[in-house]
């Protein structure tokens, strides 16, 4: 899983370096072993961003992006994508979301949901069905277009702000969603989001995981019978 997302991470042209923040040796050595860049971190950070900024203290680059390792079919070209969105949102932390409809995904606690306003900025993420999805259905019909998204989990934040953020104690929506990126909207951090058609595959469950297996070996077989 993390050397497939370490080959996506490092096949998008915006990024200058990759590195693996862990407190797992076996993930360090793994890493290592196939001939990526680790480091070694504190196991007591509440959150994936407060490990990165551990991570990048004492590097010197103006823009950190945050890839979570449960994202095998990322988009090289969606990180290239956030990274512009930065670019073009001083301040903001910019991440991406993914249109979805299907009924299950938006009751899914583990698909995460958000809402935005007007002009792209988020509003809120939560676990829950936002907006609400009105009275229990007597069908299973899909939810309308263009008013559920599925966030995206990957950030990339203005490294001074991320390292602002991990110095702040975990707030009490962050605590009770289990969502790291509400400590940021709590203390009024704007995150600005893009829309992507790409549905990278988190896998949270063991259902997700043979889901994107069977994803890769479709993948891998079409590329292998067409001869690229």
């Amino acid at each position: 899983m993390i050397q497939r997302v370490y080959e996506r991470v490092t096949r998008a042209n915006r990024l200058d370096e990759v590195l693996v923040a862990t407190d797992d040796e076996r993930i360090h050595d793994a890493v290592v072993g196939f001939g990526g860049k680790a480091v070694m971190t504190s196991s007591a950070h509440p959150s994936g961003s407060d490990r990165i900024a551990e991570a990048v203290r004492d590097l010197n680059f103006d823009l950190v992006v945050n890839v979570q390792g449960d994202l095998p079919l990322l988009s090289p070209k969606d990180l290239d994508a956030a990274v512009g969105l930065a670019e073009r949102s001083p301040g903001a932390i910019a991440t991406l979301r993914h249109p979805i409809s299907d009924r299950a995904m938006v009751l899914n606690p583990n698909v995460v949901k958000v809402v935005t306003d007007l002009r792209g900025f988020a509003l809120y993420f939560s676990r829950s069905p936002i907006p609400w999805p009105g009275p229990p259905p007597t069908h299973e019909s899909p939810f309308p277009p263009g008013v559920y998204f599925k966030h995206v989990g990957l950030y990339v934040y203005p490294k001074e702000r991320l390292l602002l953020l991990s110095a702040l104690e975990p707030t009490a929506l962050e605590l009770q969603e289990g969502l790291e990126q509400l400590r940021a909207m709590e203390h009024g951090v704007p995150i600005r989001l893009e829309d992507t058609e790409e549905e990278s595959v988190t896998v949270d469950t063991e259902a997700d995981l043979e889901r994107a297996r069977e994803i890769v070996f479709d993948l891998e077989s079409s590329t292998v019978n067409h001869g690229v």
